[in-house]
């Protein structure tokens, strides 16, 4: 997808044609307030692809400099010299009214380190956005639903892995629970990233961020995802997706890697025909894994190594050990 901008760089040579990878498909253009200001349009896209390298945060920050932009047109603030702090407070304020606090954190965010960029690049003198404060917000528990050990031992016993496509998503759910993997780092996987090592199978994971975690195997996700491999054949090759799409329930020589939003519905699919009630994602077998390490006498800095956090604090955010405390409370109340 390509992104075009009516605005012109400082030697009056319009820009066109750069791939941004914006939020949603189609062509569009560059907001008009960042653009039509000397230099603006060259530093706000070296703003997402020089200063931001996440593809998912470029979007969201892009989205959310989106909404400024034509909130500011709305009102017929098209100069951006004009943007001040009021204006800035305004708009967080009217948002706050139909997002949540997360999402106008993350939006306040994105413009303030736009602005902070252009203030660099010496297109605006000040930053309005500097001194604008935003909800606050404190977070002890994640919200990611989590299963307990014998809800996860039953979703992966309900699948049915006569079939290719089964044991491609039960080494997968494993992975997931097992190595606490987000989905995207799953995913992008190849063959070569599962080896072995000292007589045991090691996985290789490249998180966000650009961190690398190697990990040995717990022996059933070993037996998995050997299943797995040896059950596709020679068609998964040293740099093949080691979970790739398949077609019609067969391997093709050429096959993709799984989409991430492919992976959600496969693990509602499963979860319901395993019959849990949970509405869970891709991401409650990272919270799974995290909670039952700890259960199990597992050091919270270990899991936080595992996971590829840089704070504990983060890590604790899926430990969920203490919901089963609270539900032993609650049945105290006995009417």
């Amino acid at each position: 997808m390509k992104i075009l901008t009516s605005g012109l760089d400082a030697g009056g040579t319009q820009l066109k044609n750069v791939a941004l990878r914006p939020p949603a498909d189609g062509t569009i253009r560059l907001p008009a307030l960042f653009t039509e200001v000397p230099d603006g349009g060259r530093r706000f896209l070296e703003f997402f692809s020089v200063n931001i390298r996440s593809r998912n945060t470029r979007k969201a920050y892009f989205r959310a400099i989106s909404g400024f932009a034509d909130w500011c047109k709305e009102r017929g603030l098209i100069d951006l010299w004009a943007v001040k702090p009021m204006h800035v407070a305004a708009y967080i304020e009217l948002l706050g009214r139909t997002h949540s606090k997360p999402t106008v954190k993350q939006h306040l965010a994105a413009i303030r380190m736009l602005f902070d960029w252009l203030v660099t690049g010496q297109v605006v003198a000040v930053n309005p956005a500097h001194a604008v404060r935003g909800p606050k917000h404190s977070v002890r528990k994640g919200k990611t639903s989590v299963l307990d050990a014998s809800e996860m031992r039953d979703l992966l016993a309900a699948i049915d892995t006569e079939t290719l496509q089964g044991l491609r998503d039960r080494a997968l759910i494993a992975l997931m629970g097992y190595t606490f993997a987000r989905v995207g780092a799953a995913v992008a996987m190849t063959v070569g990233d599962y080896y072995i090592q000292n007589r045991r199978g090691w996985v290789r994971l490249h998180e966000k961020g650009g961190k690398v975690t190697e990990l040995p195997c717990h022996h059933t996700l070993d037996s998995f995802l050997e299943d797995w491999v040896q059950a596709a054949g020679d068609k998964m090759r040293p740099d093949s997706p080691l979970f790739p799409a398949l077609r019609h329930g067969k391997l093709t020589d050429e096959a993709a890697p799984l989409a991430p939003s492919n992976v959600f519905r496969m693990v509602r699919k499963r979860a319901v025909a395993a019959g849990i009630r949970t509405e869970i994602s891709p991401h409650s077998f990272r919270a799974t894994g995290i909670t039952t390490y700890l259960q199990n006498g597992g050091k919270l800095e270990i899991a936080q190594q595992m996971a590829g956090h840089e704070s504990a604090r983060t890590t604790g955010l899926y430990d969920r050990r203490h919901d089963a405390v609270a539900l032993d409370e609650v049945e105290r109340i006995v009417f």
